[in-house]
């Protein structure tokens, strides 16, 4: 096991692959007739997929298919397979150097079942919105078969299912922490986050005959290794199996040791710079690249859930591409020890490699064989997420917002990567050229967000140092460079493009940044609004929105100030839509109440709402767990940390769920009945500053005593209607729609690229 390199090679430096003569197909193969075709007798690699198969950059398999396919490989894709048996997976026959497995671009958990367990009629990603095309925790299944087909063919695992479950991790669907995902596969290796930098390297060395046993220093990767009570050699451990006492072997250093944040995040803890230690004086700390810092066994946090939150916090503390080090985790196997390692993150990709890997010969629509006889994906083989993204353009990767119920961050790291204006343009050409049914109108420029284009620290020195978690909470950093104008730049010049009427902004919307640039606000409402606006505030209360690592709702009030200020300087009469979450961890029954009072003082009335749904290895997640919060740090003494109130049961869910839509009156007994128990029955009555009415609608539709007069003689305010224009929340996902929440909760925005 050697260090990792200091400087990644890049994605263009590679010498291809002899099968490269062979040049670009017009569709990566699903069959054994289109391989013919192409001339080829065998595929190099064959890439397996929970979603159908389109050849867009916004769909995870596609993008990593045609990224090997530029290094010269022979690829193949196998979407959506028969499970059932081996013999789907037999169809492109044996792959030379190793099958590429991947759930999709959504946890496959998450997109069978809603955040009550429940299970979905419908999956976006398939033909014809077809549910049940692919197996619960598919990454398993898949990798099962694969094996069952050619047993001495590596498999790689990857996409955000993998990502998500790359370490020990609680499983919400059987409420108990499960082992990694590569344990429970039995894959060869397993590659995380954005894959590009670490399958291409991978696929280069296997084509070199090295061993799929020896790339053990691949960042972005995890793998198994045997082991004894000895560190592999060259590597030094830091030991943080016990909270309260996390260090060395030999001496005690904090693997939660953060920047000082009165030198914000100018201080930097890694190589040899000496930091005092409580008893121990001054020491050196190793080099990041050969330390590993030794987490608690699985079988000590599946039964902990204190070690479980431990873990969780030292995780994510070790995010930083700059300055993460390796993360070691044992499992017991009969009583043989085995170790889980996880190589640092990916270093991201460049601009040029941005561009490199969004200019590749997309062809940016289904595989034919979704097509009907006409050769149109209408009817039944209409894919949902294809025609969410269709006209929508990708234009950066990463969040650093941090929220702890969001998967992004854990999935594309928290710097942002950003394609270069002419690659975006030249897609916006490409796409009004060469895509069937364009009407001029763009429906997305964006990506996790829609405007941390460009944006990101003001020093790479600082940068590699950090260890927050967040660029934005509990406020603006002030080493972070919150300029527009690149974005601004590249709106004026893609709307200018003949052919282009419009080009909406239908990504998330950062609005605690946006308020940094008013003119970048004024240019959003003025030219890209299409009368609604949707943002995530997410809840109005501290309490929850400080486990949410949100800004408060202040910071709402004034973009909503300028928003409208900006409307009405248009001529026009555009409406922001908030969306918010029930049942988040440290989410009071009264938090409920406050946020329901705020919707209605505001005209608000929910169509449909999202309940918190706890996605692997995310930090919301951890709290909901162990009831613990891991953004204050972890210990078993009570007098020191912070508890969560975790919103659990049916009933608790249920109400909070109710709250959002108070103005429902299926919900009313509920509210009634939790409002006289919370001490608030003044909430109750037929006035306008009342939450619920007292009445109750009978099933005719009319009315009880109570509805034609109340106690004051003065007519009782309307029961549930239809809001008016402006005043209806859409479903919230966690993002705006054609956003879906998956990205949020362990999955992507339907399409959009980079999240595999």
């Amino acid at each position: 096991m050697s260090a990792l390199p200091a400087a990644p090679k890049a994605l263009t430096a590679y010498r291809p692959f002899w099968a490269k003569r062979f040049g670009p197909a017009p569709f990566l193969p699903m069959s054994r007739q289109e391989m013919e075709q192409l001339g080829w007798d065998s595929c190099d690699i064959i890439v397996v997929t929970g979603d159908a198969y389109v050849d867009h950059p916004s769909f995870g398999m596609a993008v990593i298919g045609r990224t090997l396919e530029a290094q010269g490989f022979r690829v193949g894709i196998i979407a959506q397979p028969d499970w059932n048996s081996a013999d789907a997976f037999k169809v492109l026959g044996k792959p030379n150097l190793f099958f590429g497995v991947a759930a999709g671009n959504m946890d496959s958990m998450i997109n069978r079942y809603t955040a009550d367990r429940k299970i979905r009629s419908d999956d976006a990603y398939t033909p014809g919105g077809e549910g049940g095309r692919r197996p619960d925790r598919a990454t398993l299944v898949y990798t099962q078969r694969c094996q069952e087909a050619f047993k001495d063919v590596p498999v790689v695992i990857g996409g955000i299912e993998a990502s998500l479950r790359r370490i020990a991790h609680y499983d919400y669907w059987q409420d108990k922490v499960r082992r990694s995902i590569l344990v429970d596969s039995k894959a060869d290796l397993l590659v995380y986050g954005n894959a590009e930098r670490a399958i291409v390297e991978i696929a280069h060395r296997l084509a070199r005959r090295e061993s799929i046993e020896t790339l053990t220093d691949v960042r972005g990767t995890a793998f198994m290794r045997r082991t004894d009570d000895t560190t592999a050699e060259g590597w030094f451990e830091l030991d943080s199996t016990e909270v309260d006492r996390p260090g060395r072997i030999d001496a005690l250093i904090s693997p939660y040791q953060v920047v000082d944040d009165n030198k914000a995040c100018a201080s930097n803890d890694d190589g040899a710079k000496p930091i005092t230690l409580h008893k121990t004086g001054r020491i050196s700390m190793p080099p990041r690249d050969h330390t590993v810092v030794r987490l608690p066994a699985y079988e000590q946090v599946r039964s902990d859930p204190v070690l479980y939150a431990h873990a969780n916090r030292v995780l994510h503390l070790e995010t930083n591409p700059g300055n993460a080090r390796a993360l070691v985790q044992r499992y017991d196997f009969n009583g043989i020890a085995r170790d889980l390692w996880i190589n640092p993150p990916p270093i991201p990709l460049t601009t040029p490699e941005m561009d490199h890997v969004f200019d590749l010969p997309y062809a940016r629509s289904p595989h034919p064989s979704y097509a009907d006889e006409a050769g149109s994906h209408d009817g039944a083989t209409k894919i949902p997420a294809w025609e969410m993204i269709r006209f929508s353009v990708n234009i950066m990767r990463g969040c650093f917002g941090g929220c702890t119920f969001c998967s992004i961050t854990e999935h594309e790291g928290r710097i942002i990567q950003s394609r270069s204006e002419d690659s975006v343009i030249r897609e916006i050409e490409e796409m009004r050229d060469k895509v069937k049914g364009f009407t001029g109108i763009v429906s997305d420029l964006g990506g996790p967000t829609a405007n941390m284009y460009r944006i990101g620290c003001k020093s790479p020195e600082i940068e590699a140092a950090c260890r927050k978690p967040s660029c934005v909470y509990p406020g603006i950093c002030p080493n972070l460079s919150t300029s527009h104008d690149p974005l601004i730049k590249m709106y004026r010049r893609a709307r200018a493009l003949p052919g282009v009427k419009k080009i909406l902004i239908g990504s998330g919307l950062r609005y605690d940044l946006a308020v940094q640039s008013p003119e970048y606000v004024k240019e959003l409402v003025t030219h890209h609004v299409g009368g609604y606006l949707k943002i995530a505030p997410e809840h109005t209360e501290t309490g929850p929105l400080s486990k949410m690592m949100k800004p408060g709702i202040g910071t709402y009030d004034r973009f909503k100030q300028m928003f409208e200020a900006a409307s009405a300087a248009a001529g026009k009469k555009q409406y922001l839509i908030p969306y918010f979450i029930a049942a988040h961890p440290g989410t009071s029954d009264e938090d409920m109440m406050n946020l329901a009072v705020w919707l209605k003082r505001n005209g608000f009335r929910a169509d449909q709402v999202q309940t918190f749904y706890p996605s692997p290895m995310a930090t919301a997640t951890a709290m909901y767990h162990s009831g613990l919060n891991p953004l204050k740090g972890i210990s078993r003494d009570e007098s020191r940390g912070e508890k969560v109130d975790i919103v659990r049961g049916e009933r608790r869910r249920r109400l909070h769920k109710a709250f959002l839509r108070y103005h429902d009156a299926n919900n009313w007994p509920l509210l009634r009945e939790a409002l006289k128990a919370m001490g608030r029955a003044d909430l109750i009555g037929n006035g306008k500053h009342h939450l619920i009415p007292s009445y109750q609608p009978i099933t005719d539709g009319s009315y009880d005593s109570a509805r034609r007069k109340n106690s004051t003689g003065a007519k009782p305010a309307a029961g549930p209607a239809t809001a008016r224009k402006g005043q209806l929340l859409t479903q919230h996902t966690g993002l705006p729609p054609r956003v879906s929440g998956a990205a949020r909760t362990g999955g992507t925005r339907p399409g959009k690229p980079g999240k595999r």
